[in-house]
């Protein structure tokens, strides 16, 4: 039965870093494209807002505080995610007046 099942210590030691490696590598990827192009066309900034309040939830939910892949993957997400929110934020402007709907 799969309750029976127990999963080596090892395999579960290095099944965390996919993830604390992955989603850190992930965010930070989008951040960097970000900064460099200014573009934050359909950078949706309440997705990744989500995303750093989820990750921060899950670091709790663990319990493995001090564990170096909750730490860089959950946390250092989370701070990442909340970067791309303030670049997001900060390089969003008003559209040109032309393109605003005129009233008939």
């Amino acid at each position: 039965m799969l309750q029976d099942f127990v999963m080596h210590p090892t395999v579960v030691e290095v099944s965390g870093y996919v993830p604390a490696v992955v989603i850190p590598i992930a965010t930070a990827i989008q951040l960097i494209s970000l900064l460099r192009t200014g573009n934050t066309t359909g950078v949706n900034w309440m997705s990744w807002f989500l995303f750093g309040v989820s990750n921060i939830g899950l670091y709790i939910y663990t319990e493995k505080h001090t564990s170096i892949q909750s730490i860089v993957g959950l946390l250092g997400s989370a701070a990442l995610d909340f970067a791309i929110v303030v670049v997001v934020l900060s390089g969003q402007k008003s559209p040109p007046a032309e393109s605003l709907p005129t009233p008939h």
